[in-house]
């Protein structure tokens, strides 16, 4: 039995039939600052307003934008998990809207060391968000890392945020060649889906779009769609200075209806996104991992 295999033995040993899997939404960026964390966050917000459990993964490591953004400093994460014995519940922090967020820290990056014991029962721990979540948002650093990367592959959907600057969309296109190149990346199993942010109007979003897709179809082969458009909104800026998300300072904000939008357009497509749960995500990070 190779490690591959006995990798997904494990992950099946912690699934059943009966187990609800939660959708993990991965969200990136070709660079940083064009306002990924905010789209997590707020993103995040509007689901739980219909109804759904969510949970964020910041996965931005060292940066800690979404306790940022939240105002709140979480006692543990993810490392506190994996190297300190800590459960899956001691690591969530609960924010503002009641939305659950887990810090990343720098743990995920040595995971492939791992002995087999440890990834059992890191495992077994991250199964449990299934039941904790309905949704569990991955909020990724921005740019091309190898760690960027492997939380992409691993997802099969991904919101990716770019705005009207010709460097961002530049860099948009340089992710997903890298992407693409990547030898366990699936065009079939991964749907990505795309985020204008900032536009002066509608439109903007909609031109900026029919490039990048222009240029993707021509040179990548990957299909892409259209989200919608975050429009550029002082309220949206003000909210990030007080240390609260727009949709909870703002509801009216032209920002947050945008918001709103897209999490109605995510939801409407539940129903065909195929559900892994956060092991089975996971273990294609760790998939290369040789198990002792």
């Amino acid at each position: 039995m190779d490690q591959a295999e006995q990798l997904r033995n494990i992950i099946k040993a912690n699934q059943s039939p009966q187990r609800p899997l939660a959708r993990v939404i991965t969200v990136t960026s070709g660079k940083g600052g064009v306002g990924k964390s905010n789209v997590s966050i707020n993103l995040a917000l509007q689901f739980r307003k219909m109804g759904q459990r969510v949970i964020i993964l910041d996965a931005d490591f060292g940066l800690a934008n979404i306790e940022i953004m939240f105002g709140t400093v979480p006692k543990h994460n993810l490392c506190d998990l994996i190297y300190k014995g800590k459960n899956i519940k001691d690591i969530i922090t609960w924010g503002a809207g009641d939305v659950g967020f887990i810090s990343g820290g720098s743990g995920i990056v040595g995971m492939s060391n791992l002995s087999k014991n440890y990834l059992v029962y890191i495992i077994q721990n991250l199964a449990q968000l299934d039941a904790i979540a309905d949704v569990i948002i991955i909020d990724t650093g921005a740019g091309i890392s190898d760690a960027v990367l492997e939380f992409l592959v691993a997802s099969g959907e991904i919101i990716l945020v770019t705005t009207p600057e010709p460097t961002s969309i530049t860099d948009s296109y340089s992710l997903l060649k890298a992407l693409n190149r990547h030898p366990r990346f699936s065009k079939e199993a991964s749907k990505i889906k795309v985020v204008a942010n900032r536009v002066n109007r509608i439109a903007e979003g909609t031109s900026l779009f029919e490039k990048l897709e222009l240029v993707v179809n021509k040179y990548l082969k990957i299909p892409i769609s259209y989200l919608g458009a975050i429009p550029l909104d002082n309220q949206l800026a003000e909210a990030v200075m007080q240390q609260k998300p727009v949709s909870l300072s703002n509801p009216n904000a032209k920002s947050t209806i945008a918001f709103e939008n897209i999490a109605a357009k995510l939801m409407g497509d539940d129903k065909l996104i195929k559900k892994r749960g956060m092991a089975a995500f996971f273990s294609h990070i760790i998939t290369g991992k040789k198990l002792n």
